[in-house]
């Protein structure tokens, strides 16, 4: 028996993600945080792996900002918001 296909699986979630739109958070380099914090904050916020958050540090180091995730408004806010409450400097783009 095979299901309709608006209830295969991913098929609703894939109708879902193109109705919503998706924003980038990116990092921005500075000259006030040491490299370390960066890295502590990017893995508390996101909850990345230390080279995920290495990598995206160095990214904003070496070219002024780096792509930290791409999300829906309220979480990319949401992620904005801890970023700037530690410190760092982001902003939100609309993908």
């Amino acid at each position: 028996m095979t299901m309709p296909p608006e209830t295969k699986p991913g098929t609703i979630i894939e109708r879902y993600a193109t109705f919503i739109p998706l924003y980038k958070v990116i990092l921005h380099n500075d000259d006030v945080n040491s490299m370390e914090h960066v890295v502590k904050v990017l893995m508390q916020v996101f909850k990345f792996d230390r080279t995920t958050c290495e990598n995206i540090m160095l990214e904003a180091h070496r070219s002024g900002m780096a792509l930290c995730s791409v999300e829906p408004f309220e979480q990319a806010e949401l992620h904005w918001d801890q970023l700037v409450s530690f410190s760092l400097t982001a902003t939100i783009e609309k993908e």
